[in-house]
This record gives C-alpha cells, sequence and structure tokens, in this order.
C-alpha cells in the first residue's frame, strides 16, 4: 500500500497528453512531509519497509517506517534540547549515512530548515555555506579532514553553536550517543502548527559558474517528486529503488527520499568510502534485488567497460539517468548488453523532474529529454524573452498559482531570486530545442554555447558524437577565441581517452575526423587536446568554464 490516492487526483492515465492535461496535485494547507508520511506509515502499516543500507564493510541495517519515526522523533528532541527551533539552519554533512534520513525527518518535525552538503567541502566552502545561511548547528559523518576543517570553519562564523559527529571525535558532540537518551515521544508543545509552505531545505547549487546559490524548498515541495518517482523513475509499491547520489545533493531528494516513500518504495543506499568501482556496485544490485536504478551518464560510461554478462540484473524494471544529457552510443550500448532502456529525465536543483521520458506515456528518443512533465508549463524563450517553436531556446516554466515542484526562491536574496523568476517565468539557464514531435533537446548551459562562423554550437551534440568514438572515455565541448579573428570562436574538445588508448597526432586527426562524419562538418573541434582528467565540480558535473577560464590565460 502506498499514500498517492491522498496527494493526487488520479493515478493513471490514457496517454501522454491525459496525462499532461489532467493530472492534479492535492496539496492540504496542514501538509508535513514527516508527519503526514513517514508518521502515518508508522500508524498504518508500521513494518512497511522503508531504508535498506549497507555499506562496503561489510555492514548492513534495515528499517521499516515505525524505527523511522521512532528514531526520528528521538532526533527532534536532542535539537530541541540543544535549542533548535522553527526557522532555525542545520548543516547536515552525512554521506550516505542512514542517519541521514531520520536527522531531516526530526528536523522537519520541528520546523528547522537542513542544509544537505557533501563531505567533500574545505574550509572556505564551509564558511561560506555558515555564514551565508546563518547556521546554527551541524551534523557530521566522521572523518579526519572534513572535521578539521568543520572546527576551523565553526570558529570564524559566531551563529554556530553546535557541532555533532557520528562517533567520537575531540570538538564534537557524539551525535547518536545524545540521540539515544532522548525520549522516544515527540513533547507535544513542540509539535509545530503544520503549514505546506513552511521552509524545510536550503541547497546550495554546485556552481558551474559563480558561487553556490542558495535553493529554498518548502514542504510542498516534497509533494511535487510524486512525479518524479512515481511517473519517471517508475518506483514500484513495495519494490526496492536505488539511486546513486550522496546526501549532500538534490538528487537525494529526488531519489532517495520524497517520492520513493510516497510511492511505497523502499530506498536503497549504498554507502561507499573510496574510489567508485563498478563492480561493486552491480555486485550489490545482484545481491539486494534492486527494482528501479537511477545514476548519472558518468556511472553507465564506466558501466559499459564492464563484464555486465557477469551479473545478474534480472530484477530491475526501469533504468533512469538524470545529472548531464545522456549520449546515445550510451543508451545504445546499455541496451544491447543488458536488454534495459534508459529513461532519461531533466531538471535541476529549483525544480523536481521537468521534463522526462515517462515510461508509461513518451517513448524513447535516444539523446531526447522527453516531454514536459505536468507540473510544468514549459516555454522556449529567445535572447529577448520572446516564445520560439523553432531552433534552440532558454527552457523556461510558466509561472502559476500555485507552482508546486517549483523552489520558493534564493533563500534570504530576493534580488537574486528577481533575476530568475520575472516577467511570468522562472529562467533556468539551460538551452534545448523542441522538436515536431514535441520532444525536448538538451542544447546546454547559456554560457557553454559557441558563436563561430555566424554557428550558434551547443556543446553537447559535439560531444555526443566524440563519444561514440571508442576512444574517447569522456570530453568536454568549449569555445576559443579564433587566432586569426576570422571565425570569432573554434570548437574545442578536451578529451580524457579510454584505457588502451595513447594520445598522438594521428589520433587526434582521426577524432576531428570522425566528428565530421558523424555531425555537420562545421561543429568539428579544430582545437583537440588531450587531458588526464577533466575539471568538475564537487558534484561531479564538468566545469566548462575553468576550461574557457584556462585557455583564455594561455592566450594572454
Amino acid at each position: 500500500m502506498n499514500l498517492l490516492n491522498r496527494f493526487v487526483n488520479r493515478t493513471s492515465f490514457d496517454n501522454y497528453n491525459d496525462f499532461y492535461n489532467n493530472f492534479r496535485l492535492n496539496v492540504p494547507q496542514d501538509f508535513n512531509f514527516a508527519y503526514d508520511v513517514v508518521d502515518e506509515y508508522a500508524r498504518i502499516a508500521p513494518h512497511k519497509r522503508a531504508l535498506v543500507w549497507c555499506d562496503d564493510l561489510g555492514n548492513e541495517r534495515f528499517f521499516d517506517f515505525e524505527e523511522i519515526k521512532r528514531l526520528s522523533d528521538k532526533a527532534a528532541n536532542y535539537f530541541l534540547s540543544i535549542g533548535i527551533r522553527k526557522g532555525d539552519t542545520v548543516l547536515v554533512i552525512l554521506q550516505r549515512r542512514y542517519e541521514y534520513w531520520t536527522t531531516l525527518m526530526g528536523l522537519f518535525k520541528i520546523g528547522a530548515i537542513a542544509i544537505p552538503a557533501t563531505h567533500m567541502l574545505m574550509e572556505k566552502d564551509l564558511v561560506y555555506r555558515m555564514e551565508k545561511a546563518s547556521v546554527k548547528a551541524v551534523i557530521s559523518v566522521n572523518e579526519d579532514q572534513l572535521c578539521e576543517n568543520i572546527l576551523k570553519a565553526a570558529k570564524k562564523v559566531p551563529t554556530v553553536k553546535h557541532l555533532a559527529v557520528i562517533g567520537q571525535r575531540e570538538g564534537f558532540i557524539d551525535f547518536n550517543a545524545e540521540v539515544e537518551k532522548q525520549s522516544e515521544t515527540l513533547n507535544a508543545q513542540y509539535r509545530l502548527e503544520k503549514n505546506a509552505n513552511d521552509l524545510i531545505f536550503v541547497y546550495f547549487t554546485s556552481g558551474t559558474t559563480g558561487m553556490p546559490k542558495m535553493v529554498a524548498l518548502t514542504e510542498a515541495y516534497t509533494l511535487g517528486h510524486i512525479i518524479t518517482a512515481g511517473y519517471w523513475l517508475h518506483c514500484l509499491d513495495e519494490g526496492l529503488h536505488f539511486t546513486l547520489a550522496e546526501s549532500g545533493w538534490a538528487k537525494c531528494s529526488w531519489g532517495k527520499l520524497f517520492g520513493q516513500w510516497l510511492c511505497g518504495s523502499a530506498i536503497f543506499v549504498y554507502d561507499f568510502h573510496g574510489k567508485f568501482e563498478p563492480a561493486d556496485l552491480l555486485n550489490y544490485i545482484t545481491k539486494y534485488k534492486i527494482s528501479t536504478f537511477c545514476a548519472p551518464p558518468t556511472v553507465y560510461r564506466f558501466m559499459i567497460k564492464t563484464d555486465l554478462s557477469k551479473y545478474d540484473l534480472s530484477s530491475i524494471k526501469y533504468m533512469m539517468t538524470a545529472g548531464e544529457a545522456l549520449n546515445p552510443e550510451i543508451y545504445k550500448q546499455i541496451y544491447m548488453k543488458t536488454g534495459h532502456k534508459i529513461y532519461e529525465g531533466f531538471g535541476q536543483t529549483e525544480t523536481t523532474i521537468a521534463c522526462a521520458t515517462f515510461p508509461d506515456y513518451v517513448e524513447i528518443r535516444p539523446g531526447s529529454m522527453g516531454k514536459p512533465s505536468p507540473l510544468y508549463d514549459i516555454q522556449l524563450l529567445d535572447d529577448n524573452d520572446q516564445p520560439i517553436e523553432t531552433g534552440a531556446g532558454e527552457i523556461c516554466i510558466r509561472l502559476r498559482n500555485p507552482q508546486h515542484g517549483l523552489f520558493d526562491g534564493y533563500y534570504k536574496d530576493p534580488e537574486l531570486t528577481a533575476t530568475v523568476k520575472h516577467d511570468g517565468y522562472y529562467h533556468s539557464g539551460d538551452l534545448a530545442y523542441r522538436d515536431t514531435d514535441g520532444y525536448y533537446w538538451f542544447v546546454g548551459r547559456k554560457d557553454d554555447i559557441i558563436k563561430s562562423s555566424g554557428y550558434r554550437i551547443g556543446p553537447f551534440e559535439v560531444e555526443s558524437a566524440l563519444m561514440e568514438h571508442p576512444a574517447v572515455l569522456e570530453c568536454a565541448i568549449t569555445g576559443v577565441p579564433d587566432p586569426e579573428g576570422v571565425r570569432g570562436q573554434l570548437v574545442k574538445a578536451t578529451v580524457v581517452l579510454a584505457k588502451d588508448y595513447t594520445a598522438s597526432d594521428e589520433l587526434r586527426k582521426e577524432l576531428q575526423n570522425y566528428v565530421k562524419k558523424t555531425t555537420a562538418p562545421y561543429k568539428y573541434p579544430r582545437v583537440l587536446e588531450f587531458v588526464d582528467e577533466l575539471p568538475k565540480t564537487i558534484s561531479g558535473k564538468i566545469r566548462r568554464v575553468q576550461i574557457r577560464e584556462e585557455d583564455s590565460l594561455k592566450v594572454k
């Protein structure tokens, strides 16, 4: 059993048009996810499976909703005991520890604001977040470098009053020991008046350009993930869903929390500490019989270099991807080796799933991000903010009232919010084109578009062509100034080679010719550089802006 019927008008539809035009969310004004989903399951189905956790050291834990409620009530009482109240901000750096889920529910129950963050943050990153969000407490995994950075950063930010860690460490409170001391019953006087407009999350975007922004999300946002989990990820009641994402990123909320539990699916968490190994991932999919699986394209790129015939992937019903556009060649290779199609989705930290190949309603066109979610009225706008029917335009969402599934704004920054929410639209900063059948195709970030000889070239289309060549493991396409001043910019490819391939002038020429034959010749990379790795954000996205900056310094 699941709770979907309480929050949607219908659960099944005849076709995509029926789905898009007639799906409606029912968002109660007094909604609180922790009380109305987690605690409700604990009341009506206490032993329903909620969370399956394991790590790379052989440990595992299984949680039902009764246990999640019990532990989250204790966590809420702990936060209350140190003075955390409604509206206070708590930095949560728990990586893939199972405490993340009970900690969040405890914070939601008292109206505090969780700020998930990655364990890879350095001292300056932590200071920036602590100061910008006026953080009052930090809950962290017990890692040497991270904890040292937290201690240094906290000394520079007077709002930070409490530091807790999983386990014991000098300078920190033992989080689990203190939670264990608390009552299993949340004090009734602290049960806040529930409100769907209450702020519960602030995510710092990873920032491929500029400093990270603070994305503010409300209780109502959580229900928007019914579309993400129920209609795109296709999470199954009593199933086990695995999204490969650390808790510091919004993708965790997409794939490891809200929509899954609303759909009645348990969440699978694999807590690994070293380098990602596809073999380990595939072993756990086999062992725990994962039913639905989502990973970024990078993971699928590693998977196709693995002998997949050694693993039993028969439990998987659906495979999905998001985070970056999926190269058609990766889709083809996975399908050939596993028989599974990959359903692509597009969205941002500021949204739930915005466009997708919804398995029941949208046929896959490899390389396309599918069609719009019924939560959003998506328009492509030109540089003058005018709607366009053909060619590439910025992906914008026409603002409705209410607009479910969209961020509230940038936390405590109305000026920054006004730069993306104006004239009746939310401006995503991403470019796409729409074909005659209504499918959307990702082009790139507005800042990444290359202008060469009068052409506007999106990096993804060239990257997709290069990725079809077996020598290419990863690549990034950027524009560099034409030294002769004729073309404006030249297309440049920065390439990481697959193993068993060696950089050479001959291979460079081969790759350039390959692109010429695979896509329009004017798009081929006139400049091609081989590198050992690509610069990336701490969330794993390629930082093309850094490549451009480094190239501009070379010119100077």
